[in-house]
């Protein structure tokens, strides 16, 4: 139906019931009393009326959809159609503001920077990341201009060349960072931030255990094809031979050694290697250990022992390679008629295991390094021993998976102390048995 009609039928029909009355009332009780009762009538109407302008000037103050009235006549369905539009407008702002919160909240969960500028670079909204990267404050720098709150010869360039295609890499508060800028919208830019500190530490890490591993396995097989080389030369006598040979056999040892090391840290490193905890024996563990370091010593160290721990939950042959690399060390690098103590107690926070030795010590700046591939405190001392510089790596990555840490005391010339903190949850118990079984 047309809305005109909606509107204007029920008026007239309002205004011709009122002169209807008035005219029945003239025609009963006079002209007068008539015209006096219809315009009595009519002030009632624009009294109504200008009652319902003042209500909706009010609402309109504060349009809240609980507030409108119910109206009367032609405001009913005036009102009607405002309370649609309100409530529309109202699930509208709550669905807006629950977006605008989402994207907050991904904004704050996101690894990479974001910086919100106008066009001509005053910081409107930072994420938290952006924060920590640029040494921003939303809260304190917002309205500044951000060539101002970044301290960058580099980042200056780039704002001032305007060359925004490819992105930058900088070092800003002792991170790697790729900004890049991105235009958007007429009057405004983000400004995003990416930290490359930790890829840049692996890359070099990776380039570092490349060259250290090739350098090591290059060290052997020069002795071992120029020993071939002279060992095919005529007139060589048998003795210099047998030499030769034993020297290339030590060599291969050797490389096998470090191969076998290098293979045991990739599988200690990969995701498709799930570890299969079962119940360790720690007396027959730790005398296996005991044995080996005995059989390395041959009789030139006094190596004791002292079990007197929980049983543990893990993998015994990860755990033994770990604490006999940290045995092995022990007898290396302790001079012959020195002690080794292996111990093995229990604690509050879990158990601990021990291997002091009156060894040769090391200096404390190199203590943090000790557990780097291929770091090595004394090179010449270290192929003596046929160590290959992985052993610490092997036992640091072992004992990560087992949620334990390493602790190291050394003073040097005054011997070393490896203490290895094993937490409750890595010892043996009723529970963890009936959930292996």
């Amino acid at each position: 139906m047309n809305p005109k009609l909606l509107f204007w039928v029920p008026a007239a029909l309002r205004m011709a019931l009122i002169l209807g009355g008035v005219a029945v009332l003239g025609f009963l009780f006079g002209a007068i009393p008539a015209l006096i009762v219809g315009f009595l009538a009519m002030l009632v109407l624009v009294f109504i009326q200008l009652g319902y302008l003042y209500q909706l000037s009010d609402w309109l103050d504060n349009p809240d959809s609980s507030r409108l009235p119910d109206g009367w006549g032609a405001w009913t369905n005036i009102f009607s159609r405002l309370y649609r539009l309100r409530r529309e407008d109202e699930k509208n702002s709550a669905e807006l503001t629950e977006w605008l919160a989402r994207f907050r909240q991904a904004m704050h969960l996101l690894p990479d920077g974001v910086v919100i500028m106008d066009d001509v670079l005053f910081l409107e909204w930072c994420n938290p990341a952006a924060e920590q990267h640029l040494g921003l404050s939303n809260e304190r720098d917002k309205g500044m201009r951000v060539t101002n709150l970044v301290r960058s010869p580099d980042f200056m360039d780039y704002i001032i060349l305007g060359r925004y295609e490819q992105p930058l890499t900088i070092s800003l508060r002792e991170r790697k960072l790729i900004v890049h800028i991105i235009p958007f919208e007429n009057r405004r830019q983000i400004l995003v931030t990416h930290d490359a500190t930790e890829t840049e530490r692996t890359e070099m890490m990776r380039r570092d255990f490349i060259a250290n591993a090739s350098h090591e396995l290059r060290t052997p097989l020069t002795v071992i094809v120029g020993f071939l080389e002279i060992a095919a030369m005529e007139g060589l006598d048998e003795e210099t031979r047998m030499s030769h040979l034993k020297l290339m056999g030590e060599q291969g040892h050797r490389m096998q050694h470090l191969i076998e090391d290098m293979l045991t840290l990739s599988r200690l490193e990969s995701v498709d290697y799930p570890m299969r905890p079962e119940r360790i024996d720690t007396v027959k563990l730790l005398s296996q250990v005991q044995r080996d370091a005995r059989a390395l010593s041959a009789g030139k160290h006094e190596i004791t022992m002292d079990v007197d721990g929980p049983d543990m939950m893990g993998s015994f042959e990860e755990l033994y390679s770990a604490f006999g690399n940290l045995a092995s060390n022990a007898v290396r690098y302790t001079p012959a008629g020195g002690t080794i103590k292996l111990n093995w107690t229990a604690e509050r926070e879990g158990a601990r295991f021990t291997v002091e030795d009156t060894g040769i010590g090391i200096n404390p700046e190199h203590i943090s390094r000790l557990t780097e591939r291929f770091y090595r405190v004394d090179k010449s001392r270290s192929r003596e021993t046929q160590g290959t510089g992985l052993g610490l790596a092997i036992v640091k990555h072992v004992l990560l998976r087992h949620g334990c840490t390493l602790q190291i005391k050394s003073e040097a010339g005054k011997g070393s102390c490896f203490n290895v903190l094993v937490p409750k949850a890595a010892l043996a118990s009723k529970q963890a048995e009936l959930l292996l079984n």
